[in-house]
């Protein structure tokens, strides 16, 4: 079965996590996001796999290369110029051909049943079949009514209040017929829920409706990335160590996966679900808490606390700094004395010196340097770098 992930988006939402990398090579659990996604496609059957790609794509071939590794073969397609999602998938016709497909988003986290999604569509008279879930804010998606048969009656992108008529938020996933490109413009920009589906109902066409069930997340922001983590950490079942562990006075309540060469000093406490990846150092005295993924090379001092926390490659987190409900990206440094509060991302490269306070919701972008006892109540730009948090 065929399934054709889209890869162009800038991540802008993401920033700054997304200036050295593309949304669906973002970290979860240590591997790129989009592994975590061609695995569960792999796993239910959609083995041919064609990925459309657009920024940075040579990261995307990277992380995945021809597929073998999950039992894929991946095909990639490029576009020169932005096309929006239906354009996207236009770009790539020649490798949808001759039965119906799935589409994806390369940002998608998903624990769903998608072969159920596509018999369900197989079994219908409908040109396509579009993925709802019910979510409790769907101002950020695109709605739509259904009827007791799972027709689509009507669509509304982004309501605002008093336009909420639904909370069955599109997941971006739909299951397609290859007609569908007959309605498709070459070349030009189109997408499937502003121009494509409006199009096709106003043609008398029938678009059906598969409710889904599970964990799904388009990781939009830093807060649903760290859900998506979530998910993918509650589903270690055991704890896994891949190669020496060096473990002095310390205690390590599973599921834990720990990579090469990582030791933990003594009177440190590791409470699973947590990854830690090859090569890191815990020295004494560390807590880290449950739902908390740290990466390669990484150095956790006497006394810190790291709880609920994404912590990527090449990282050191200062002595008696605690660090909740955060996002902290490569070669970053964090400072002794320092709190890092919840929902607040940190790019590369950032050095924070000693006792800052870093307030909730804040985002630092790459390579600032924060001075001794600063409090960072707002966004920390760099004017290298672009300062839009918009769009895809």
């Amino acid at each position: 079965m065929k399934v054709c992930i889209m890869c162009g988006g800038e991540g802008t939402r993401l920033r700054p996590l997304t200036f050295g990398r593309p949304k669906p090579c973002i970290p979860i659990v240590n591997r790129p996001s989009i592994q975590h996604l061609v695995s569960h496609l792999a796993n239910l059957g959609f083995n041919d796999v064609i990925v459309t790609l657009g920024y940075m794509s040579n990261a995307i071939e990277e992380a995945l290369g021809d597929g073998s590794l999950f039992g894929a073969d991946v095909t990639y397609v490029t576009e020169k110029t932005k096309l929006g999602t239906a354009g996207s998938v236009k770009n790539a016709q020649r490798y949808l051909e001759g039965q119906p497909f799935l589409v994806v988003g390369g940002d998608h986290v998903v624990d769903l049943n998608l072969l159920e999604f596509y018999r369900e569509h197989l079994k219908s008279d409908s040109i396509t079949t579009i993925g709802l879930i019910s979510i409790d804010d769907p101002t950020e998606y695109g709605i739509a009514e259904i009827d007791a048969s799972y027709q689509i009656k009507r669509f509304k992108e982004k309501p605002s209040p008093g336009e909420i008529f639904s909370n069955l938020a599109s997941t971006g996933m739909y299951v397609c017929n290859p007609e569908i490109f007959d309605y498709i413009p070459a070349g030009e920009k189109y997408d499937f829920a502003r121009n494509l589906f409006p199009d096709l109902m106003e043609r008398g066409y029938v678009l059906k409706a598969w409710l889904a069930r599970g964990n799904w997340s388009d990781v939009g922001n830093p807060r649903s990335l760290r859900q998506a983590e979530r998910w993918k950490l509650q589903d270690m079942m055991f704890t896994s160590i891949a190669g020496d562990l060096y473990v002095k006075g310390a205690r390590i309540v599973g599921p834990v996966q720990v990579g090469n060469s990582v030791s933990i000093a003594s009177k440190s406490r590791v409470i699973g679900p947590v990854a830690i990846g090859a090569g890191t150092i815990v020295e004494d005295n560390v807590i880290i808490g449950p739902y908390t993924s740290i990466g390669d090379g990484c150095i956790i001092k006497s006394r810190a606390k790291i709880f609920s926390s994404s912590i990527y490659n090449r990282v050191v987190i200062g002595s008696d700094s605690t660090i909740s409900g955060s996002v902290i990206d490569n070669d970053t440094l964090i400072g002794d004395g320092c709190n890092i509060e919840n929902d607040t991302v940190i790019g590369p490269g950032v050095v924070l010196e000693n006792n800052v306070v870093v307030h909730s919701g804040t985002r630092l972008w790459p390579e600032v340097t924060v001075p001794e006892g600063t409090v960072v109540k707002e966004h920390v730009l760099n004017e290298k770098y672009d300062i839009r948090t918009e769009g895809s």
